[in-house]
């Protein structure tokens, strides 16, 4: 019997578009700004048009075939998806200038690259001929069958082999904090950036997107179904990749927030938070069940004892996961958790096949089908 249901909130409740629209205009940005790399700086601008967004999106992510795969591979985060796609970027465009042998490539792989090695970098590039190659990414990435976060570390064995540098810089770190920082500038705006960030933006003008978040059900059916769960005596949570300031404010926007107990809304920021505590374990992102363990246990655990706990769970089964990723099933199988998987994602219907090879315990075509499980 069910007790406890943990909701993933991208591509669940709520839709994905708008994240990948920031992610993509993210490492547009520190590609052609005179912020970072100023490749185009002319072609830059805060108030792009949908039409140019679809444009951009399209170019960026290769028709959402970077996107796909990251997802398939269970990396869920877009900030790890940003990072990824800007710094395999970042080493194409460096292993041009190391060809026509410019020969200082390897010390910016040696060092933390922050903005300012991104504005040294681009002064060097706007000497040379160089060229953006979005086509190289799945091609690249289909040669190592990495997971989750060995794909960011794959990035030093394609930097020893397209640049001949041996080093371990693209790990996790100041780079990927630049490219954090600028999404977030474009999701929440100039008027929340140093809520969500603690940080002004570097690049002022952009509105943001979390006035304009999309439901992927009537947003009343889906508090129904929250009510409805309520009523049968089952307790609810959220297990998010986002921060809280970008769950929290459209719950509240959505009137969703007083269906759930706070200390059971699990973000990113708490798991950023639990990183810096465990600094040896690199990732507490999903698929590391961390996330749904906070959430089951209200935040009543320490990040040690969340770490530490025993899994799979005692009654297990009581719980059910609904996701949309790779990454959700892959935590919910850690924990013996049951999970149900939700075709509103980024991959849609497509993503059937994959969950069917994973054993999903159940797949639903929308969020609102959860009845049907609690019903049998």
């Amino acid at each position: 019997m069910i007790k406890t249901i943990l909701f993933d909130v991208d591509g669940v409740l709520l839709s994905e578009e708008r994240y990948f629209d920031a992610s993509a205009l993210t490492v547009w940005e520190m590609l052609i700004s005179s912020n970072y790399l100023a490749l185009s700086p002319e072609k830059f601008k805060t108030d792009y048009s949908d039409n140019e967004i679809d444009e951009i999106r399209s170019l960026v992510f290769d028709n959402d075939q970077h996107l796909k795969l990251m997802k398939s591979r269970g990396l869920n985060a877009n900030w790890d998806m940003i990072y990824l796609t800007f710094a395999h970027q970042l080493i194409h465009l460096l292993s041009q200038l190391k060809e026509m042998g410019f020969e200082n490539v390897g010390k910016w792989c040696q060092a933390p690259i922050g903005r300012e090695t991104l504005l040294e970098i681009g002064r060097v590039l706007s000497n040379y001929p160089v060229k953006l190659d979005f086509s190289l990414f799945v091609a690249d990435f289909e040669r190592t069958d990495a997971m989750k976060q060995e794909l960011l570390s794959y990035l030093n064995v394609l930097a020893q082999e397209k640049l001949g540098v041996e080093t371990t810089i693209f790990e996790k770190g100041e780079l990927w904090s630049v490219c954090e920082h600028v999404s977030q500038e474009w999701y929440v705006g100039d008027e929340n950036v140093v809520a969500s960030t603690g940080r002004p933006s570097v690049q002022k003008g952009k509105k943001g997107f979390l006035a304009n978040e999309t439901t992927l059900a009537p947003k009343e059916e889906i508090a129904g179904q929250f009510e409805f769960l309520a009523s049968s005596g089952i307790e609810i949570g959220i297990g998010t990749g986002r921060p809280e300031l970008e769950t929290i404010q459209p719950f509240r926007h959505l009137d969703w927030l007083k269906y759930f107990d706070e200390s059971r809304i699990v973000t990113a920021d708490d798991v950023l938070r639990a990183e810096e505590q465990v600094p040896e374990w690199k990732s507490l992102s999903k698929p590391h069940p961390f996330t749904y363990i906070m959430g089951l246990y209200r935040k009543e655990l320490a990040v040690q004892e969340c770490l530490d706990f025993e899994l799979p769970l005692e009654k297990g089964e009581t719980l059910l996961i609904v996701g949309d990723s790779l990454a959700d099933l892959l935590a919910a199988r850690q924990m013996g958790a049951q999970f149900a998987a939700v075709l509103t994602g980024l991959s849609g219907k497509e993503a059937r096949g994959e969950f069917e090879e994973h054993h999903a315990d159940y797949i639903l075509d929308s969020v609102l089908e959860l009845k049907e499980i609690i019903h049998r």
